[in-house]
């Protein structure tokens, strides 16, 4: 797994950083990229943003992934794992989100909070492979990206709800409710949103 350019020349966030951030998308998102999804936003400065969608499972299993990357013999209980969407950017390239409940350091990471770390590096699939990676963990192929000003426009637009990332959504609840238990956090029933109260 390649980190992103854009990733390598990010430099310190700015005070309007939206990193560490859920993003909910409103009911009237037109994209279908982001339709009823929630994107945990891991870099965002003024040089634009990343973000890793964390709601929509492929059809892909954790196994077949380490079985295209040769890893060999995982875990039954990691090749079953479904690998996600993590958006319409560079699906050919792998992300792992997890949790910090480990010692071990992986080549190419960065933490989002002290809570949830983003690693790019193939040594944390071949930990997790062996049960000897973190206790919690996501996997996704592609990512979000917004060039400079673009997600500040979308937000001004309406056309995401954004509350603070919680290991609990990302990790904990079950993926087809993170949605709206994001969305819960602010006290917003987003299924009873109009439509049209937001677009991209």
């Amino acid at each position: 797994m390649r980190l992103p350019e854009t990733v390598d020349t990010w430099g310190m966030q700015s005070a309007t950083s939206l990193s560490n951030q859920l993003l909910i998308a409103m009911p009237g998102m037109l994209d279908p990229n982001f339709s009823s999804t929630v994107t945990l936003i891991c870099e965002h400065n003024a040089e634009g943003a990343l973000g890793i969608v964390i709601n929509r499972p492929t059809s892909l299993t954790l196994g077949g992934l380490l079985e295209q990357l040769d890893v060999p013999d995982p875990l039954p209980e990691a090749a079953s794992r479904p690998v996600f969407d993590g958006g319409p950017v560079a699906r050919e390239r792998g992300f792992v989100l997890h949790n910090a409940d480990t010692d071990r350091r992986f080549e190419s990471s960065v933490a989002v909070s002290p809570e949830i770390h983003l690693t790019l590096s193939r040594d944390v699939l071949e930990a997790i492979a062996a049960g000897q990676g973190p206790s919690k963990s996501l996997v996704a192929l592609g990512y979000a990206g917004w060039q400079p000003g673009q997600l500040e426009a979308e937000m001004l637009a309406n056309a995401w709800l954004s509350v603070p990332a919680t290991p609990e959504i990302v990790f904990d609840v079950p993926y087809a409710e993170r949605w709206m238990s994001a969305a819960r956090i602010l006290g917003v029933d987003i299924s009873r949103l109009a439509p049209h109260a937001g677009h991209a």
